[in-house]
């Protein structure tokens, strides 16, 4: 514990990528396989479940502290971060017990997972009151699941990749789905050939960057594909050996939640990788569904007949990544493109299609197709270089993603909270209001947008203008107006507006506009298809 919280100091302090990289290449050097297990299964975002809640941690920290429950809440409304407020509200032990990583999740951690409260308190406070300042600090930091330190998995799989010299694409991809920290694991990981295991797991995926340049900059429209940017999920279909498994960009199998893939991922004739996106999209229709519809089929792991009949889902395939076992990713796009159709014109199942292009024979047809994009259901163009390879992660360079202009609305600010981390002390979450019937209905949360000076200011308006109070929320006098723009809106029966806007942010405070002139739900629900 006492190097995963060094480490933990190092980055948390350094601004500079190579700074924070060799802070990690130096753990790694330093670690036993056992706590390299559990660092490297933190650091990728993993989370300890069933040790306990925050409710359970404020009670049991009042009651090692001898507070009140209203004065922990209070001390964390002013500090931002439970894990900090934990820390802080109790004294250094005088002796300190200095256990490895792994020690203390294994044996002291873990086993209690899921017990009865008896035993999950014991085990925590024998951590506070076992560990000097800074490792108590990271000790709460595992048991809230914030270990956010400003390191990407990219950055971890970098610093490893330097350190093991293990190729960086082998690391990524073995370390892509859900996977058990162990010193078994780890072997694999650092094995520095292909393993037939490695056959399991999909791809890394390949991102493209927001175009923010004119796009005539990128040369002859001809060097380049074009195609629409569909609002669905990001996957990758592999079919091997007979299995057809799909795995989502979030690094999650579907195992079962949308079987007519799968059932028609069987009928490929080869073995292969496909990289596509998955959308709900009805037999005869145009467009494909909103986004909502897809969001009712992701989490149901078998969907029954009425669920598939009223959202059928389809992938439209973009790139193929390997074929009869083969790694086809360094090969050209137009290669890999014109690999893929003819794999999936030998089957003509419509629910595996390929994307279909967007011809233009000038950037000014690119220009006039994109501002289709709407009424087609999609958010843009996407623009990739028809002779890149298939990279790892958001390499600039070849695939661009040309979005429409977003949606926007003037909304009123009606209540804010105080944020996180570094921004504890401010009031950064900000919840929007439109009109309707005279009253101001909440639609939509924001927090970025903001300049820090802007920030400030409106810190100190929202504290002078407080009406109500309620724990971390204030509500606010209703005077402030905003533009906030996004993506999409979407009719919703679980909100209270009766609709839902996807990716709200803030466009710009209008200190010009009075709040009575902001818009009006009725606006904001005839942009729902």
């Amino acid at each position: 514990m006492k190097r995963l919280a060094a480490l933990y100091q190092q980055l948390d302090r350094s601004t500079a990528t190579g700074d924070k990289r060799a802070a990690l290449r130096a753990y790694f050097e330093q670690a036993s396989t056992q706590d390299l297990a559990w660092a490297l299964w933190l650091l990728s975002g993993a989370k300890l479940a069933r040790i306990a809640n925050t409710r359970e941690l404020r009670e049991w920290i009042a009651a090692e502290a001898a507070l009140p429950v209203w004065l922990v809440d209070e001390s964390y409304d002013q500090v931002g971060d439970l894990a900090e407020t934990l820390t802080l509200l109790l004294d250094d032990p005088e002796r300190n017990l200095d256990l490895p990583l792994h020690v203390w999740i294994d044996q002291r951690l873990a086993p209690c997972a899921g017990a009865d409260p008896i035993t999950r308190r014991e085990a925590v406070v024998a951590g506070w009151r076992s560990l000097p300042f800074a490792q108590r600090f990271v000790f709460n930091k595992l048991l809230t699941g914030a270990l956010r330190v400003g390191v990407s998995q990219k950055l971890v799989q970098q610093a490893l990749a330097e350190w093991s010299r293990v190729d960086i694409a082998l690391i990524a991809q073995r370390m892509l789905g859900d996977w058990a920290p162990s010193p078994q694991f780890v072997a694999g990981l650092l094995e520095p050939q292909a393993r037939v295991e490695d056959r399991q797991q999909p791809y890394p995926f390949f991102l493209a960057s927001p175009l923010e340049t004119p796009v005539e900059r990128l040369g002859a429209v001809e060097d380049w594909l074009l195609e629409w940017k569909w609002d669905g999920i990001r996957l990758q279909l592999l079919r091997r050996r007979g299995e057809a498994v799909l795995w989502s960009r979030g690094e999650e199998r579907l195992d079962g939640r949308f079987p007519e893939i799968e059932a028609a991922a069987q009928r490929l004739r080869r073995d292969c990788v496909i990289d596509g996106e998955l959308l709900v999209w009805r037999e005869g229709d145009e467009t494909p569904r909103p986004f909502a519809a897809l969001q009712t089929r992701i989490q149901r792991r078998k969907p029954g007949a009425k669920t598939l009949a009223e959202a059928p889902a389809r992938v439209l395939a973009y790139d193929l990544l390997e074929l009869d076992g083969e790694d086809w990713r360094a090969r050209p796009l137009s290669l890999r493109r014109a690999a893929l159709a003819e794999l999936l014109q030998q089957i003509g199942e419509p629910c595996i299609a390929v994307s279909p292009q967007v011809p233009a024979r000038s950037w000014q047809q690119a220009a006039a197709c994109r501002e289709q994009a709407r009424e087609r259901g999609v958010e843009g163009l996407m623009l990739k270089r028809r002779e890149s390879t298939y990279q790892r992660g958001r390499r600039r360079g070849d695939w661009w993603k040309w979005k429409i202009d977003p949606l926007s609305i003037d909304a009123v600010l009606v209540y804010a909270q105080s944020g996180h981390g570094r921004r504890s002390s401010l009031y950064t979450d900000y919840t929007f209001a439109l009109w309707d019937e005279g009253a101001l209905v909440p639609v939509a949360k924001a927090y970025s947008g903001l300049d820090d000076t802007e920030i400030l200011a409106l810190d100190r308006w929202i504290r002078a203008h407080t009406l109500e109070r309620f724990g971390p929320v204030r509500s606010v006098e209703p005077q402030q107006v905003f533009e906030l723009a996004f993506e999409a809106v979407n009719r919703s029966g679980r909100h209270k507006s009766g609709v839902a806007v996807r990716f709200p942010r803030i466009l710009r405070w209008r200190h010009d506009k009075p709040a009575a002139e902001a818009d009006r739900l009725d606006t904001l629900r005839a942009l729902a298809p």
